[in-house]
């Protein structure tokens, strides 16, 4: 998208996540004349100010804009006009077509040797506007200015007397700033813009990209360690490789050189007794109160930390220590020597409150394997509430086990962990670990389950299935547990997968796990999954994977774990993921959301997001068809975030899939989807059927609102074989009604009619109510043999229906075009009138627009759809797009309407081509012609 008059776009800077920075930063070199045309990038060290700043002068360099740069040098601020001297050095020439009162000012002012008093500097600040004003005659000016705060004070005064003065079209100026505040001299109206750390997708893209990027639990302690700073992100990689990481003993990556001298000599400089403390709070975890680290150095007064405050290195508040930088924090650590390192890690763990942390500061001073501090790790892990910290501490406690028996246990419930968090590199990591050594027949079964799990987030569904066969064939002895747990793995692969093999495969397994020997006894974690509640939901689970049907029966089975406020216990968890997926089978859309919101919830504060991975897109898919369109849309974009940080290629292709749907629902216009780009390296879609499905009915869609009817049919049909059986058994005939409201648009009845009647055998004699709906609506469409009105009414009648509003009113639709066609219109209208509410209820624009038609088409007024130029604009896009007209930019307008820039952004994206501009700007000459035409 152009943000700029220059012809910039915003997408092409090589940047990554900060497309609105930037965007902002271009919309202030536009034009727009009696404002202030400047803007103050604000953010700490490493943030990008420079980078961001460089990215826009390029690109208004390439739109033809002069572009004057300077840097500010803390050693050059003694020196009066020496940042002024850098800006104009390049047009210097241009000084001697000044009048001659502005030449004897200026040349003086930048002459490299000074012979002469400084000027006044009025007249200094006179001359440079006469300057400016006089290069933005010829062409567009940019003045950009990085480090401004170390700039020489005279000069500072200059670019505050510009941004003060000159509000012409042709000149703005660029300043960025370290830290939160102004430096003095600026106008205080200066507009500013903050940088934030990256966003947590954009930090993980960030560092994916550099070269020897650590994986697995390395990759995301270090996502951790750098907090979003750009800087750190480099540094860190950098001493993450292998010939510098000099890893502390117990698997702490504590000793890694600082590479940066001005910290070193910045710290070197403080007190001995100081420098003695940072160590303390550089090694205590981040949230350790401010009273046990003090306790642990060993003094009670305060102003041991009075230096470090004094220098900008730490922030004592809140009851905290606050390093100013991630880099700092490393750098007061690994400046010590491994003694006082060690010393200060024992001395945290004897002062702390938290059982967690006591084990961790232990496992930082072992010195080898250490049998007691393992057994605190493993003690601790389980009862913490977090899956990253369990599955650090078990991996830290297998690698101190001087056992080889513990150690096997303890990878085991390492690799449950971690792919509980799931990262698929870092379970990867620990089965490599795990199956260097022997291990008994439930060890194993729990290892191959985790592995089997990540293959499949990572979206290697016939690796991941092939690894349970074999763990089945040798290491599963006829034990209900064991064999319920691989069951259950494999049913959610085979159901991800669709490959009818698996579900046969399947079926064997399943018979395994309902046999029990009387000797066969559940211990360890599977003790869990031996709880009848918790048996009865993941063999119900398992049934209807196998089946493909019978889901409702079960469910009506089961009991429900109950909605309270309390948490789950792991077993309850695990339990109420498998009813609320069994209810998304029966299409009992009100119990499947309530438990899968109730899970949702706790699996994001534990940091689950690998068993997460598998509840995101039935979750989204439910809310989709429900209607929660809002909540679907937030699911979806930090799902998919969450999903592109572990590296979760399948659960990122489902969400990317989905969203794709929700936008072609509202009417936006999004790129092609399609299986290619780093996201989708290695990516089968043959054995990824439920993706494929996903992606073919968001490409239909897509295509129906631009009005492709015959494209919209070819991508449909895809969704089943020549023969009609599906491509996905559950998602394939829930597209069966969309399929032949678009045959019947492209004359292609009969092809539909076929699968029609291949679906309606496959969903055997009691479907759930939602495909009877949708059976009779596509019926009562192209089954010529039926009658259409009694079929039609059939889909209509029942009030279930109303839980799939969408559905709901592409039924109302079929049949209003059916009635008006058999003329009868009013009842017609009626029908239409019902579509219409719930279209713009969703605010489903392509539906609106096509009820409005038919409205028409039926003898309705010609005044139930927006007049002028909005026209065809959804209610929230005229909102914002009146806005943005305004001057507002998308930060501004998200903060009124609570929505986030982003989503802002797309809703400017998507209503360009409807207004037919494409630039910004253009908005509030359009819309102003607009209201000169309404008068």
């Amino acid at each position: 998208m152009v943000v700029g008059p220059q012809g910039g776009e915003a997408g092409d800077s090589g940047l990554v996540g900060r497309d609105w920075e930037l965007e902002r930063i271009l919309r202030s070199t536009g034009r727009g004349g009696g404002v202030m045309r400047g803007l103050l990038l604000l953010g700490e060290e490493g943030i990008g100010r420079t980078r961001l700043l460089h990215a826009a002068r390029e690109q208004v360099i390439r739109g033809g804009a002069l572009v004057l740069s300077a840097i500010g040098w803390a050693v050059e601020r003694a020196h009066p006009y020496a940042c002024l001297r850098q800006l104009l050095m390049p047009v210097r020439h241009e000084i001697s077509a000044l009048p001659q009162a502005n030449r004897d000012i200026l040349e003086p002012a930048i002459a490299p040797v000074r012979t002469l008093p400084p000027p006044d500097p009025l007249a200094v600040q006179g001359a440079v506007l006469t300057l400016l004003q006089r290069l933005g005659i010829q062409r567009p000016v940019v003045v950009t200015v990085d480090d401004v705060q170390d700039c020489d004070r005279p000069s500072l005064d200059v670019l505050g007397s510009v941004l003060r003065h000159l509000t012409d079209d042709g000149v703005s100026l660029l300043l960025a700033a370290r830290g939160d505040l102004a430096p003095p001299g600026l106008p205080t109206e200066l507009p500013y813009v903050r940088l934030a750390p990256l966003a947590p997708q954009a930090a993980a893209d960030f560092l994916d990209q550099q070269p020897g990027a650590p994986k697995g639990r390395r990759r995301l302690e270090l996502l951790e360690e750098a907090q979003g700073n750009p800087l750190a992100l480099l540094e860190l990689c950098r001493l993450a490789q292998p010939d510098t990481d000099l890893a502390f003993p117990g698997h702490r990556s504590l000793l890694s050189p600082y590479p940066r001298p001005d910290t070193e000599v910045e710290l070197a400089a403080l007190p001995t007794a100081t420098q003695h403390a940072l160590l303390y709070a550089a090694l205590a975890a981040p949230d350790e109160p401010l009273a046990t680290v003090t306790t642990a150095v060993g003094t009670p007064d305060l102003g041991v930390w009075a230096p470090a405050e004094a220098a900008g290195v730490i922030t004592v508040a809140d009851r905290r220590i606050w390093f100013r930088h991630p880099l700092v924090r490393r750098a007061a650590r690994a400046r010590q020597p491994a003694q006082l390192r060690r010393a200060a890690c024992l001395g945290l763990s004897r002062v702390t409150g938290s059982p967690v942390y006591r084990a961790q500061y232990q496992a930082a001073a072992a010195l080898g394997p250490d049998e007691s501090v393992a057994a605190a790790l493993e003690e601790t892990a389980w009862g913490t509430q977090n899956a990253v910290t369990a599955a650090t501490a078990l991996e830290q406690a297998a690698q101190l086990s001087p056992d080889g028996a513990a150690r096997a246990r303890r990878l085991a419930e390492a690799l449950a962990a971690a792919h509980l968090v799931g990262d698929p590199d870092w379970v990867g990591d620990l089965y490599r670990q795990f199956t260097q050594g022997a291990a008994d027949a439930e060890l194993t079964c729990l290892a191959a389950a985790a592995m089997s799990g990540a293959l499949s987030l990572a979206s290697f569904q016939q690796e991941a299935f092939d690894l349970l066969l074999d763990v089945r064939e040798h290491a599963l002895p006829a034990d209900g547990p064991l064999a319920l747990a691989l069951a259950s793995v494999a049913a959610a692969v085979a159901d991800q997968s669709a490959l009818p093999h698996h579900r046969s495969q399947l079926a064997a397994l399943f018979a395994r796990s309902d046999s029990r020997s009387a000797s066969a006894v559940a211990t360890g974690a599977l003790t869990r999954l031996d709880e009848p509640a918790v048996r009865s939901a993941l063999r119900a689970f398992v049934s209807v994977a196998a089946a493909a049907h019978g889901a409702g029966q079960l469910l009506r089975r089961l009991e429900f774990p109950h909605l309270g406020a309390l948490p789950d216990a792991p077993e309850r968890l695990v339990r109420r993921l498998a009813v609320a997926w069994i209810a998304y089978q029966a299409d009992e859309a009100d119990t499947c959301l309530r438990q899968y919101r109730k899970a949702d919830t706790q699996l994001r504060a534990r940091k689950a997001l690998g068993l997460r991975g598998w509840s995101l897109a039935p979750m989204a898919d439910t809310l989709l068809a429900t209607g929660w369109w809002a909540e679907a849309e937030t699911l979806l974009a930090e799902g998919s975030d969450a999903a592109a940080v572990l590296g979760q290629t399948r659960v990122h292709a489902d969400l990317d899939a989905l969203a794709a749907t929700l936008a072609a629902l509202r009417g936006r216009s999004t790129p092609e989807l399609t299986a290619t780009g780093p996201n989708w390296c290695a990516f089968d879609l043959a054995e990824n059927r439920a993706t494929h499905a996903r992606m073919l009915r968001a490409r239909a869609l897509a295509a129906a609102a631009q009005g492709d009817w015959a494209r919209t049919f070819r991508q449909l049909r895809a969704l089943f074989d020549t023969d009609g059986s599906p491509l996905h058994p559950f998602l394939s005939p829930r597209t069966i009604a969309e399929l032949a409201t678009a045959a019947q648009r492209i004359g292609r009845e009969e092809e539909a009619a076929q699968v029609l009647a291949q679906v309606r055998t496959q969903q055997g004699e009691r479907p759930t109510p939602r495909m009877t709906l949708l059976l009779h609506h596509a019926t009562a469409v192209v089954d010529r043999a039926a009658d259409p009105e009694e079929h039609f009414q059939l889909a209509l009648v029942n009030p279930e229906g109303e839980r799939w509003p969408w559905e709901r009113a592409r039924a109302r639709l079929s049949y209003a075009v059916w009635l008006r066609r058999s003329r009868q219109p009013l009842q017609a209208r009626e029908q239409l009138t019902a579509a219409l509410e719930i279209a713009e209820r969703l605010g489903a624009a392509p539906l609106a627009a096509t009820v409005r038609a038919e409205l028409r088409a039926s003898g309705a007024a010609a005044d139930t759809e927006p007049d002028g130029a909005l026209e065809g604009l959804t209610a929230q896009q005229r909102q914002i797009v009146e806005m943005a007209a305004d001057g507002l930019s998308n930060r501004e307008i998200g903060e009124q309407l609570f929505l986030s820039p982003r989503t802002v952004g797309t809703h400017l994206y998507n209503s360009y081509p409807k207004l037919g501009v494409s630039r910004r700007h253009q908005l509030r000459d359009l819309l102003a012609a607009t209201d000169r035409g309404a008068d």
